[in-house]
């Protein structure tokens, strides 16, 4: 019963992405206490619901989420829109008819990974995605091209977590990192959100008016605030190059006589560290020598747990 429960509660998300825990209670002939406890569990088994309490609020599914890409094989989805079909010609049911629309609708999305352009090719997914990142860019897309608010869930640097309603503008890629430009409405300011910090985000359904924007004046060189920005050379193993390159840019590269070195301007900090570290023996720091103390430190930290 409970998990009939469950994948009502879920299914019933899907259809419309918001309900309240008293709708849901009704509708299940349980109590509001053991609707919330429900979506906790989805929650833990990975449906990423968003429950908000007090007035206004609800159980919501975010947009960017949808049916794993393995739920259905290929011949039990044909089996479902088959037999949703026949029932549909037969009573003409409307719920068979929504269902059959949202079926549709997910092959459909299922399609939309990659973006053409005149003469270029974005493919939003990464290497190995199971269509979450995606599905988020095709959301954040669909607001921008239709002028609808996001409410979105962004988790900042320092792991604090905010709810903000947005006007999404522009989606932007730079340095292998994409990006959402939008009016947010919290700080009333255009606000340049790094997407892969984006928990989730829903369609409001409210549209808005776009502002003028000055393409040209992108906030693209990004400031670093208060945080030290360094020279940083690097002595690079052959092994390593096609990571730097990445990480850099092939202009910061260069070979001399049977040793490539590198070398850029970087925000000093936990980061760079992290990175230094995530490429091994690859790379070996020349300059600066604190650079280079701290990231033997951080090395022999890192041997006193094994």
């Amino acid at each position: 019963m409970k998990f009939q429960i469950m994948l009502r509660i879920l299914f019933r998300l899907l259809k419309n992405r918001k309900a309240s825990a008293g709708e849901l209670a009704r509708e299940n002939g349980v109590s509001e206490r053991s609707i919330y406890r429900y979506a906790e569990e989805l929650i833990v088994s990975g449906v990423p619901l968003d429950i908000v309490r007090g007035r206004g609020g609800g159980i919501f599914l975010p947009d960017t989420y949808k049916l794993p890409e393995n739920f259905f094989t290929r011949e039990e989805y044909a089996a479902a829109v088959n037999a949703l079909g026949a029932l549909y010609e037969q009573l003409h049911d409307d719920a068979a008819k929504s269902a059959l629309d949202k079926l549709a609708l997910q092959q459909k999305a299922d399609s939309r990974n990659m973006s053409f352009s005149g003469n270029i090719v974005v493919d939003g997914g990464t290497w190995g995605d199971a269509y979450d990142f995606s599905e988020k860019l095709r959301v954040l897309e669909d607001a921008a091209e239709r002028c609808e608010c996001l409410d979105i869930c962004y988790i900042d640097r320092g792991g604090k977590e905010s709810r903000r309603v947005v006007e999404a503008h522009l989606l932007v890629y730079k340095q292998n990192i994409w990006y959402l430009y939008a009016w947010c409405r919290t700080r009333r300011d255009f606000r340049l959100f790094r997407i892969g910090r984006i928990r989730s985000a829903r369609l409001t359904g409210e549209p808005f008016a776009r502002r003028e924007i000055d393409r040209a004046n992108l906030p693209l060189k990004f400031d670093f605030g208060n945080t030290e920005l360094i020279g940083v050379k690097l002595s690079v193993a052959q092994k390593a190059v096609p990571d730097v390159e990445e990480w850099l840019g092939v202009d910061n590269i260069r070979v001399e006589g049977n040793e490539i070195f590198a070398e850029a301007t970087l925000p000093a900090g936990e980061v760079l560290l992290s990175k230094l570290l995530s490429l091994g023996d690859g790379v070996r720091v020349l300059s600066p020598a604190p650079l280079a103390e701290e990231l033997k430190q951080k090395a022999a930290e890192l041997l006193k747990l094994y």
